[in-house]
């Protein structure tokens, strides 16, 4: 088969999350550890969200569809009454996280930088945990976070007991990436784009043919009231597993990030004293090193240093690296909790590596139960802890995540298929006016359209395309108007214009 029909036809139909970010940074700005607790301030940020015949989305627990969107725009106008979503506040801070649940208030751990300063062969870090986790805690600013909501169609039985051998694969497709936005006037090869981590936090799921909406926005871990631990709860199985995390650009390092980390790096013998001449190991590119994010709360008594680890700088004191064998499987089981003196833990994330195995080598994301609404919380941040996000990973600027999951473990290249041609390509619709308009109140709002190409449907056109959404001019607000269209290779594309009215 030639290469290039074989191109033509890797993509399959899958659940798709298409996210992209633009990140705005002031000049003094940074997404290190190391200078200070500055922000990065978040211009535009949305997300596009695709589903199969056998998958279906909703952001607010009521409306299920094919395709979801929001924005910091949109947030309050999508999502369910009374959630607790966030976009960043001000902006964003370097957090760190292993991906675990707090039961209680099911939500995912994260760590900021308390302090942090010089030592004699690194950084001493001090970390303290993000107060989301007491009663009537928001989430906090310096991160994103949403819930999605996602109704998985498979036979008929519902098993309200929680077991992954009775779940479904899913795996994050091929196509999935972190880049700069150098059209967007992103900078690349600055260690941004391998610093951000996608994190993916089961809260808990019930039987999709049983549940009305407020079951399904009211589900939480089901902590059991004697042990705390995930339990089930009338109507609601609590999941709480850890989170799966997605580390794209694993094997990418920047030249920038490597010598800051050769020149301040100093070895620690085993009793924790720091050599005064003997560099730490060496970074090489195309080579993986686990991160070791923040585990537990980190004080001056327990003297850690950024750089702590024995494949960086030899010392293992406080930090725990799991055995090699525990990285050819994910999800982990491992439980952290076992381990009282880790202060540090290099997670198994799921990495691009992973994400680019082919054929029976390639490894499930998550799980899903059949015949299930499984509310999934999604954290987007900056692992401070990563080798790569060094001082001047800032000058990145603008990113951009697209990210998306499939129950289809082979692509159409992996079966090496040769038969027609087929059409994976989704329109593509162009907004007359741009996709941000502000009017001033009791002006007429007029809508201004746009075009719609395709690949193959040359038929296709404007009169295509569904309109969804009102503006009240008499009202000031941010209103969201959303344009959706399918070709005849059933295709579907989605657009978003926000207008202002002041």
């Amino acid at each position: 088969m030639p290469k290039q029909n074989k191109m033509r036809t890797r993509r399959v139909k899958n659940l798709m999350v298409v996210c992209t970010l633009s990140a705005m940074l002031l000049a003094i700005s940074t997404y290190a550890w190391f200078i200070g607790l500055r922000t990065v301030h978040v211009s535009a940020f949305e997300v596009e969200i695709a589903s199969t015949e056998s998958l279906l989305l909703s952001l607010d627990g009521e409306k299920f569809e094919d395709t979801v969107n929001i924005s910091q725009a949109s947030l309050n106008q999508v999502s369910y009454q009374g959630h607790t979503n966030s976009w960043g506040g001000k902006g964003l801070v370097p957090m760190s996280s292993v991906g675990e649940l707090d039961p209680k208030a099911s939500r995912m751990k994260l760590f900021e930088k308390a302090s942090l300063t010089a030592s004699p062969g690194g950084y001493r870090l001090l970390a303290s945990r993000v107060n989301n986790y007491q009663i009537d805690a928001e989430e906090q600013d310096g991160y994103v976070v949403f819930d999605l909501f996602v109704k998985n169609y498979s036979g008929n039985q519902y098993i309200p007991e929680l077991n992954e051998f009775d779940e479904e694969a899913i795996y994050l497709t091929i196509d999935s990436a972190v880049t700069v936005d150098e059209a967007g006037g992103g900078v690349a090869g600055t260690g941004i784009e391998n610093s951000v981590r996608v994190a993916f936090a089961q809260i808990g799921r019930v039987n999709e043919q049983e549940a009305d909406s407020s079951d399904i926005t009211g589900i939480t871990c089901a902590p059991d009231s004697e042990t705390g631990e995930p339990s089930i709860i009338g109507k609601v199985t609590g999941i709480c597993r850890t989170a799966s995390i997605w580390e794209p650009n694993d094997t990418s390092h920047v030249t920038g990030a490597i010598s800051y980390y050769q020149t301040s790096c100093l070895t620690r013998n085993e009793d924790g004293e720091f050599s005064k001449d003997e560099k730490c190991a060496l970074i090489e590119g195309g080579e993986y090193y686990p991160t070791f994010a923040v585990a537990k709360p980190i004080g001056s008594e327990h003297k850690v240093d950024v750089y702590d680890g024995t494949i960086y700088n030899g010392y293992g004191g406080k930090t725990l690296l799991p055995e090699p064998d525990l990285y050819n499987g994910f999800p982990s089981d491992f439980a952290l909790e076992d381990e009282e003196d880790a202060l540090l833990y290099a997670v198994p994330t799921f990495t691009d590596t992973m994400k680019d195995q082919t054929g029976t080598a390639r490894r499930p994301f998550m799980y899903l139960a059949p015949n299930s609404v499984t509310k999934v919380r999604v954290y987007i941040y900056i692992e401070g802890q990563d080798v790569d996000n060094y001082d001047f990973a800032q000058i990145g600027k603008r990113i951009s995540i697209k990210f998306g999951f499939t129950k289809e473990r082979f692509t159409a290249e992996d079966l090496e298929y040769e038969g027609p041609e087929l059409d994976f390509e989704k329109p593509v619709i162009e907004l007359n006016g741009g996709k941000e308009i502000t009017i001033t109140q009791g002006e007429t709002y007029e809508e201004l359209g746009g075009t719609v190409t395709d690949n193959k449907d040359t038929e296709l056109s404007w009169s295509d395309v569904a309109v969804d959404g009102t503006v009240d001019t008499e009202t000031p607000g941010t209103y969201v108007i959303y344009y959706r269209v399918q070709d005849a290779a059933g295709n579907r594309q989605t657009a978003m214009r926000t207008v202002i009215v002041k």
